[in-house]
């Protein structure tokens, strides 16, 4: 599949312009479509897409990558605009989130989820079609659905957590799900974070469509909140499997991002809103 991916919203601008906020959302056009990968905070996302000559009403599906509020804060002012069109997420989309640190020696604890009831989302227009496995989604572009945490270097993120049973615990992030498209140059995958760890989203992806060349990784990485080995790891990983493109957004991080740049050089590229891919 050939495949043009914008970033719409994202911590920061690139020359092009735009609105820069916490969040991600990337456009993209295909042969068989366009598409709306994430939301971002809210902000960004409807002046974005028209800044950079994006007709919101020709999406035909939006893909979420989880249900944290910077990924899925611009539902309504889409919804609002579309009308109707189906949102393919995990189950475990509307969990009740939470990220809780400590201040002077005090707990603070706020709500970082889905900041919209389903029903409301769904009055607006919204389909939720919520699928736990892997699935196409058109043909050559698939969801990965649960990734399955194989490495032992990726970590997840000790202050967030999630709901269950009344009481909060550590969240899994089962529903982190990337998009994978298979292009002529090999798989090209679409992070929204990457809570599922990066390098397991790799792998997964390729055990899934059974390709053994993956051309670019672009998104969020969540490695802003990875120790230094982690990112060392992850680095050795990309290398091993020998990715050709690496765009970092979001959740990067300045620290990893320059880490990335040393050892991937003019392979490596900031998503920043504005900068494009093409596939």
């Amino acid at each position: 599949m050939k495949a043009r991916i914008t970033i719409i919203c994202e911590n920061s601008v690139s020359i092009k312009g735009g609105i820069g906020e916490h969040g991600f959302a990337a456009y993209l056009e295909t042969e068989r479509g366009n598409y709306l990968f994430d939301t971002g905070r809210g902000e960004g996302l409807i002046p974005n897409l028209l800044k950079f000559d994006k007709d919101p009403l020709s999406i035909q599906k939006i893909f979420l990558s989880h249900g944290h509020h910077d990924h899925t804060g611009g539902l309504p002012s889409i919804l609002e605009l579309l009308g109707g069109v189906e949102i393919l997420a995990h189950p475990d989309l509307f969990s009740l989130r939470y990220r809780i640190s400590q201040k002077d020696g005090k707990e603070i604890k706020r709500f970082v989820g889905l900041k919209f009831q389903k029903a409301y989302l769904e009055s607006l227009g919204g389909k939720f079609i919520l699928e736990k496995n892997f699935r196409e989604v058109t043909r050559e572009m698939y969801l990965s659905g649960e990734v399955p945490r194989k490495t032992l270097f990726e970590k997840g993120a000790p202050d967030l957590f999630t709901a269950s049973g009344g009481k909060l615990i550590p969240d899994p992030f089962l529903d982190d799900q990337s998009l994978i498209i298979e292009g002529p140059q090999g798989l090209v995958l679409v992070l929204g974070c990457a809570h599922a760890g990066m390098i397991n989203i790799l792998g997964h992806a390729m055990e899934k469509t059974g390709k053994d060349r993956v051309y670019a990784v672009i998104g969020g990485t969540h490695l802003d909140f990875a120790s230094p080995w982690q990112v060392e790891e992850t680095i050795t990983a990309l290398k091993e499997y020998r990715v050709e493109k690496v765009g970092v957004s979001h959740c990067t991080g300045l620290k990893a991002a320059s880490r990335l740049y040393t050892e991937f050089g003019e392979n490596f590229f900031f998503g920043r809103v504005g900068e494009v891919l093409e596939v």
